[in-house]
């Protein structure tokens, strides 16, 4: 990460939604890892939840969250695979004024790389900007959470980071 000195950190407020039918509060190891690498960031975490592979349930918490002025970004974990239960992306295409980020996916999935193959093909990582808020879709294994957090989002939610990042754009993203 390339630190601009000259420029304030400014801590984002986050909320994270772990997506899953079988994890409980105890259980949510992934949550548990971005939620502690929020906060040893510097940033504040300002909401946590687990909800179900559903896409309706999933759209009304995000869209709850978008209208949070204290949330500036989610980021979310689980239901990017495969399967018929995995709704995630989906959702995230039911959501007014939603505008995507392909290169976060892209981002993702050559970081995955480096870890877990060609098995990075089966991640449908993903991410978009709605309504002034930046939602981050990861899949729900720990080395997917950590690969995200640490391969990018560590920086480009840190405002400092040069030559760009997010959170310059954060007073703009509301712009016609």
């Amino acid at each position: 990460m390339a630190i601009d000195e000259s420029k304030t950190f400014i801590p984002v407020g986050i909320a994270v939604l772990t997506v899953s039918d079988t994890r409980t509060p105890e259980t949510d190891s992934s949550g548990d890892i971005l939620c502690e690498r929020i906060e040893r960031a510097g940033h504040n975490l300002v909401a946590r939840e687990i909800v179900a592979d559903d896409a309706g349930s999933l759209v009304r918490q995000f869209d709850r969250w978008i209208d949070d002025p204290a949330i500036d970004a989610i980021v979310s974990t689980g239901g990017t695979g495969l399967t018929g239960r995995d709704v995630t992306p989906e959702a995230l295409e039911r959501i007014e004024g939603a505008r995507p980020i392909p290169g976060f996916g892209e981002l993702f999935r050559w970081l995955s790389y480096k870890s877990i193959g060609t098995s990075t093909v089966q991640s449908r990582a993903c991410a978009i900007v709605a309504r002034g808020t930046y939602i981050f879709v990861l899949p729900g294994s720990n080395g997917a959470v950590k690969d995200g957090w640490d391969g990018i989002l560590a920086e480009q939610l840190d405002s400092r980071n040069a030559p760009c990042n997010f959170v310059d754009l954060m007073p703009r993203l509301r712009e016609r």
